[in-house]
């Protein structure tokens, strides 16, 4: 399973980025990473299954063969041991799939990719509510979502955000990410998007009088 990396100085680097975003801007910035969106457990299951299917016709083939073994190997066979033998063998190939799946390169190649993407989007806007995102005074909220297993990130602005700017514009900053994830450079990267994405915030929304911060300004990590 992918692992969150984030020391306490990484914590506080983006803490600070966030803070110094929101200087000039009445916009608020919140940060969130995860491990994975989803655990897409039923489709480790369905390899498991396939492969152990697979590996029990190929037996079948074999059946002489083995049944041969078993006679040499014990002195009071009968076909209940082939039987068996089928069974318990079979069982320990679906089994070792199973966990063997749950590593992430394998995840990434047996999930398809829309569903992938679909779960990141599902979990980002479930995190969007819960963070109280949605909810701030000028509705000027925007949330950075990264999820590392399918490496990507989901930039979801708030409806004063979406009236004024571009749903495009953030493309770059999401690539940014991204391409930090694969270079296991994430921390910088995010760094400079937060960075950039206040400058961006600060010419639609520029800072006023009574500004308060409604949103925290730290990095959350969130477990599922």
């Amino acid at each position: 399973m992918v692992r969150i990396r984030f020391s306490e100085a990484d914590r506080k680097l983006i803490n600070a980025a966030v803070a110094r975003a929101e200087e000039k801007t009445s916009g608020e910035i919140a940060t969130a990473i995860i491990r994975e969106s989803y655990d897409y457990a039923i489709y480790e299951l369905i390899l498991a299954v396939v492969t152990g299917f697979a590996y029990f016709l190929i037996l079948l083939f074999f059946t002489s063969r083995l049944e041969l073994w078993l006679q040499n190997l014990l002195w009071d066979y009968s076909v209940q041991y082939l039987l068996a033998f089928y069974g318990f063998s079979t069982f320990a190939v679906i089994t070792a799939v199973y966990f063997l799946a749950n590593l992430t390169f394998i995840d990434r190649i047996i999930v398809p990719a829309r569903i992938r993407k679909r779960k990141v989007r599902e979990r980002a806007l479930r995190y969007f509510m819960e963070a109280g995102v949605n909810n701030t005074r000028d509705r000027s909220g925007i949330l950075i979502f990264i999820s590392l297993l399918e490496r990507r990130v989901e930039l979801l602005a708030d409806s004063g955000i979406n009236s004024r700017i571009s749903p495009g514009l953030w493309q770059n900053f999401v690539d940014d990410i991204t391409a930090g994830i694969r270079k296991n450079e994430l921390v910088p990267a995010l760094e400079k998007a937060v960075l950039d994405c206040g400058h961006l915030l600060a010419e639609y929304f520029p800072i006023s009088a009574d500004d308060v911060n409604e949103l925290q300004d730290g990095i959350t990590i969130l477990e599922k």
